[in-house]
């Protein structure tokens, strides 16, 4: 079957029949925003305890806001250790997608994920911090979105401050479930005093809308096994999010 465009943007939530934009994928941000007056609430469930909420609201039309904050070893036993500072998001929609462009928003992320290291000072998996992001959505046996995103992260204390790239993609499958996999290239994260080994990250995750608003999603991080710090493994991790109109 060839590919055709729809002028739908980029599905939010999950599947053929979602409502709302993906704002990111699994890390990477994508060119979907929340609509003037709704509210989202997403949580992270991921590795050694860590938590990661935030809440973002549709401010105007196509602008969004929003803040985040977390702790590692939450879920568990001990004391969490909890994050320095929260984090704050920003987005504008620079350009809404059409039968021949995509959608193309710009943006400030400066929410890491993982356990925030003291030295050099920078979460496990850094923030996106400055970035720009398009994406574009097809009809084919339901949709067929792509994405791709530059960015450059302010978390730069390991010497490690290049420009970043990030392709990713979903496939609904149905009207409820969606698949959907980005690779980060890491090209700020792979010194020889960072984290990465130079290979990348590579994310699978799967979403099911679960009811009116409320998205579960289940991820496998890091399946190249890049990370330094535990290579022989990817992550498991849990995804929940709900978005409501505030009106």
């Amino acid at each position: 079957m060839f590919l055709t465009t729809n002028q739908i943007y980029s599905q939010g939530t999950a599947g053929e029949s979602a409502k709302f934009e993906y704002r990111y994928l699994i890390d990477m941000p994508t060119a979907g925003i929340l609509e003037k007056g709704m509210v989202g609430v997403t949580t992270d469930v991921l590795p050694a305890g860590v938590v990661v909420a935030k809440m973002e609201v549709g401010v105007f039309q196509n602008v969004s806001f929003g803040i985040s904050y977390g702790a590692a070893n939450l879920i568990g036993s001990g004391k969490p250790n909890w994050y320095e500072l929260p984090g704050v998001n920003i987005r504008f929609r620079m350009i809404n997608e059409s039968l021949i462009l995509p959608a193309l928003v710009i943006g400030f992320d400066s929410q890491g994920k993982g356990e925030e290291i003291e030295n050099p000072k920078r979460f496990a998996s850094k923030s996106p911090g400055f970035f720009a992001a398009a994406s574009k959505n097809f009809q084919l046996l339901g949709y067929l979105s792509f994405h791709g995103t530059v960015n450059y992260s302010l978390e730069k204390n390991d010497g490690d401050n290049f420009l970043n790239l990030w392709v990713g993609a979903e496939k609904t499958l149905g009207s409820n479930f969606s698949l959907i996999a980005e690779y980060d290239f890491a090209l700020n994260d792979n010194a020889s005093s960072s984290f990465g080994e130079g290979k990348g990250y590579l994310n699978l995750g799967l979403r099911w809308a679960i009811g009116a608003g409320f998205t579960l999603g289940f991820d496998l991080r890091d399946l190249l096994q890049n990370k330094r710090w535990n290579p022989n493994a990817a992550d498991r991790a849990l995804r929940i999010e709900y978005i409501q109109s505030i009106f």
